[in-house]
C-alpha cells in the first residue's frame, strides 16, 4: 500500500493532466485552486469558478477541503465562505475517491442537483424552493457577473 503523500502525488498529476487548470498556491502539494466550469444542462453552464482545495496529511483517508472563492449562488454553497455542503465530502468520503472524482462527479453532482432542503444559504434555498425560474436567474446572473 502506498503512503499518503504518494497517494497525493499521484491525485495531483492526475488532476493536472486532465482538462483542469490547476495553481499551486504555494511550495507544498497541500493547497491548490483548480479552475472549475459549471457543467452543461445547468443554470451554472458558462460560468468558471476558482476552487481553493486543502489536502489533510491524512489524504486519502481524509477528505479534501474544496471552497469556492469567487461568488456562486446555491442552496448548497456558503456565499460569504465559499464552503461546500456535500455529504460525500464531509461525511461519506473513501480513500476509493480521488480528486478527479470530485472535479468531474461530485462538483458537477452538487451543481446540477442542489439540495435545498440542508442549505447552507438559506435564501438561495428558499428561492429555489418558491419560485425555480426566478433562482435560475439569480444563478445566471452570477455567472455572467463572477467569470
Amino acid at each position: 500500500m502506498s503512503s499518503p503523500s504518494k497517494r497525493r502525488e499521484m491525485d495531483l498529476m492526475k488532476l493536472m493532466m486532465s482538462d483542469y487548470k490547476v495553481e499551486m498556491i504555494n511550495d507544498g502539494m497541500q493547497e491548490f485552486y483548480v479552475d472549475f466550469t459549471g457543467p452543461t444542462d445547468s443554470p451554472y453552464h458558462g460560468g468558471v469558478w476558482r476552487i481553493r482545495v486543502e489536502l489533510p496529511d491524512a489524504y486519502p483517508y481524509k477528505s479534501p477541503s474544496i471552497g469556492f472563492i469567487n461568488k456562486i449562488y446555491h442552496p448548497n454553497v456558503d456565499e460569504m465562505s465559499g464552503s461546500v455542503c456535500l455529504d460525500v465530502i464531509n461525511q461519506t468520503w473513501s480513500p476509493m475517491f480521488d480528486l478527479v472524482n470530485v472535479f468531474e462527479v461530485f462538483l458537477p453532482q452538487l451543481l446540477l442537483y442542489p439540495n435545498p432542503s440542508d442549505p447552507l444559504n438559506g435564501e438561495a434555498a428558499a428561492l429555489m424552493m418558491r419560485d425555480k425560474a426566478a433562482y435560475e436567474q439569480r444563478v445566471k446572473g452570477f455567472v455572467i457577473l463572477f467569470i
